[in-house]
This record gives structure tokens, C-alpha cells and sequence, in this order.
């Protein structure tokens, strides 16, 4: 591909990766545009913090309820079966490793899979964990979406967080506008790469020493 990938690219990318009849829980901002690319036929159970399963994508026009809303407080709508509970019954889910995803966005990644996605640590800014630390550890794993770099032209895919951290290791993958990454055992390996970048320019960016997982258009191969 030779371009980047719009948010609402990046969001379809991240749905094709997620397990039919997964439960899976979308976080605030770019996450919760992964609801629309997901296929009825997947059978994927959304879940939202504020107590709800079986929510289906964004509400808009004459499908929008006030009263039905995500965690992000975007309308969104319900699919047959939904289920509204207490909110500490939603937190109980999460916490008891009953989500098999989870996808959140993100400030800072490390090469570890540390996770900073609440606060900047910045004077005067306003943190906003919510639910995050609950499903970043919670989850059976953790995606993020995010771009690659700040308004600053910095990484946010870093060597070690600066920021003040979510979760300790809990992120498996990162899908990026340029870039899909692993963290694995043995290093932060490239699956695929969008736009003009390289996996030389993308050591650059990030400063790691990024393993090339990439398979070539055409080969059969998948991330």
C-alpha cells in the first residue's frame, strides 16, 4: 500500500484480526471504530464498561437513543440478545479475565509492551484512566490503535515508557497508520508495513532494532 492508513483504515485492519465469537471490549477514541467493520456472521460479543454486552456499531440518525451509549458516551446500538448489568458487574467481567480482547489506544508503547494511554504527566492535564488499567491486564490480550507519531513528529512506540504507565506488559500488538507490530519475546517484529516507510526508516522513527516479520503481497502468508 502506498499510502498510510486512515483511522477508519487502521480500525478495519484491527477488526479482521479479531477471533470469531470473540467478547471483546473497544476502548474510547479511534477503538470504537472497529465496531463498524465487524461482519454479523463473526458472532463478536462487544462489551462496554458501562454495562453492556451485545453492543453493535455507532448509532447514527434516526438509530440513536440518548439512553444507549458506550463508555465514550458515543450512541451506539444494540444487536439482538444485548444485556445491560450494574457497572460492578461490568468491572467483574473484565477483571476476572472473561474478555478474550481487548483493543485500546494509546500515548506510549514499549519495545516490552508496557502500556501509557491515561496521562501525559503533563501540568495541568486532566487523566482519564477509566476502565483502562482494569482491561489492559484483565483482557487475554491487548491491541492497540494508534499513530505512530505524535503532533511533535515523536514515536510513541518507544524503548520505555515516560509516561505514567496502564498495564506492565500486557500489549501483544500495535497497529499503526504506517505499521502492524508484535511485541514478542524476543523483540518488536514488523508484520506489515503502509505508506513510504521501510523497515530501516521505521528503526529510525522508533529507535528499535525492529525484527522483519513482513511477508510479501502475494506470498499466501497472514499476520
Amino acid at each position: 500500500m502506498s499510502e498510510p492508513l486512515t483511522r477508519d483504515q487502521i480500525a478495519e485492519r484491527v477488526a479482521r484480526d479479531i477471533p470469531q465469537g470473540a467478547y471483546v471490549n473497544l476502548g474510547i477514541g479511534m477503538p470504537t471504530k472497529v465496531s463498524d467493520y465487524l461482519e454479523a456472521e463473526r458472532r463478536v460479543t462487544l462489551h462496554t464498561e458501562n454495562g453492556m454486552l451485545g453492543m453493535g456499531p455507532e448509532a447514527r440518525g434516526a438509530d440513536v437513543d440518548l439512553d444507549l451509549i458506550n463508555a465514550g458516551k458515543i450512541p451506539v446500538t444494540e444487536l439482538p440478545g444485548a444485556a445491560y448489568f450494574h457497572h460492578a458487574d461490568s468491572f467483574a467481567m473484565m477483571r476476572g479475565g472473561h474478555l478474550d480482547l481487548c483493543v485500546l489506544g494509546a500515548f506510549q508503547v514499549s519495545a516490552t509492551g508496557d502500556l501509557a494511554n491515561w496521562h501525559t504527566g503533563k501540568p495541568g492535564a486532566i487523566p482519564a484512566v477509566g476502565g483502562a488499567m482494569d482491561l489492559a491486564i484483565g483482557a487475554k490480550q491487548t491491541y492497540v490503535m494508534m499513530e505512530l507519531l505524535t503532533k511533535k513528529g515523536e514515536s510513541k512506540l518507544v524503548e520505555a515508557c515516560t509516561y505514567p504507565l496502564t498495564g506492565v506488559g500486557c500489549v501483544s500488538r500495535v497497529y499503526t497508520d504506517v505499521a502492524v507490530f508484535d511485541i514478542t519475546a524476543d523483540g518488536v517484529a514488523v508484520l506489515e508495513i503502509y505508506g513510504e516507510d521501510t523497515i530501516d526508516t521505521l528503526r529510525e522513527t522508533t529507535g528499535l532494532a525492529l525484527i522483519d516479520a513482513t511477508v510479501p503481497v502475494g506470498s499466501g502468508g497472514s499476520a
